[in-house]
């Protein structure tokens, strides 16, 4: 394991704590720009500022042909279609049960890792972890599910698919994008998924009404910076140390962070269920962790 675990305890932590202050950026960010739109802006800043980053430090972005087999998959497949859908999806499906069903992500990680890297290994207290993580975002949300669920069949479908080829893309990286900085790597299939989805979105959205205000800029300008150029490098630093199971994690955590970001801001009501959820999503974490720091330790000693 690369770098020390206070280090990768730290980046952890960070991209968790912004990840999940993402959701009330797009929130935000909504009240002026339709969310195609919306993305193509946040992924085409993004794509100029990491730009300008890795020209000042002379970071080198590799070309071979892995590497832009990767960068073409992760356009597509982690930014491009994911987004499109999640986005779409959202206009049907609530928020908790968006959450609960993209929690899908680790056991997908789980399944692609035991089939294309055999030794990323799958010990009992991680999918006892996955498990009980799982249990308590279903509680924290579950009382916000209404209606009949066959009105969100296609949404469903359409966040379940998203959460399937992220979690393929992030195995397909830590199997073959080990010789790809975190920073660089992003740059292509960003700079891709910008121009897609704002020629994509000016398409179909190009009628509805557009407000260029603060809202809008600091919307796009924090999920640019932030919630993209910091977040995936450190996503991606984390998943060349870190066994990817721990680091697929983080989808349980976030969506408790924006519950927390929701109550302090927009006065939303938390519930006594709700924290009781968020204690089971913590518990389960602690069992999923515990025993790779316990290892980690025994081999610094």
């Amino acid at each position: 394991m690369q770098g020390s675990i206070l280090q990768i305890l730290g980046i952890y932590i960070l991209t968790c704590m912004i990840w999940g202050s993402t959701w009330l950026a797009i929130k935000i960010g909504l009240e002026s720009i339709p969310p195609i739109i919306s993305a193509g802006y946040r992924f085409t800043l993004a794509s100029i500022l990491i730009l300008g980053v890795i020209s000042i430090k002379k970071i080198k972005i590799q070309t071979d042909v892995t590497a832009i087999k990767l960068y073409l998959s992760m356009a597509f497949f982690s930014f491009i279609f994911p987004y499109g859908l999640i986005y779409w999806a959202e206009q049907f499906v609530p928020s908790g049960l968006t959450a609960i069903l993209y929690a899908v992500y680790p056991f997908s990680i789980a399944m692609f890792s035991f089939l294309m890297i055999p030794s990323e290994k799958i010990e009992i207290n991680k999918i006892i972890g996955i498990i009980i993580s799982f249990t308590g975002l279903y509680v924290i949300f579950s009382e916000s599910f209404t209606g009949n669920l066959d009105n969100y069949i296609l949404g469903l479908i359409a966040v379940f698919i998203s959460a399937i080829m992220q979690s393929s893309i992030a195995v397909s990286i830590k199997k073959y994008g080990h010789h790809l900085h975190p920073l660089a790597m992003n740059f292509y299939p960003m700079l891709i998924a910008g121009i897609v989805l704002l020629a994509y979105g000016f398409i179909i959205e190009g009628q509805l009404k557009i407000r260029y205000d603060y809202k809008a800029f600091f919307s796009v300008f924090y999920l640019a910076l932030f919630g993209s150029l910091i977040t995936f490098t450190s996503y991606y630093w984390l998943i060349k140390r870190v066994n990817i199971i721990i680091v697929s994690l983080i989808t349980f955590i976030t969506p408790i962070i924006a519950l927390f970001l929701g109550w302090f801001f927009y006065k939303e009501e938390l519930s006594m269920h709700q924290l009781a959820g968020c204690l089971l999503v913590l518990m389960g974490l602690l069992a999923a962790i515990f025993g790779n720091i316990g290892k980690a330790l025994k081999k610094k000693t």
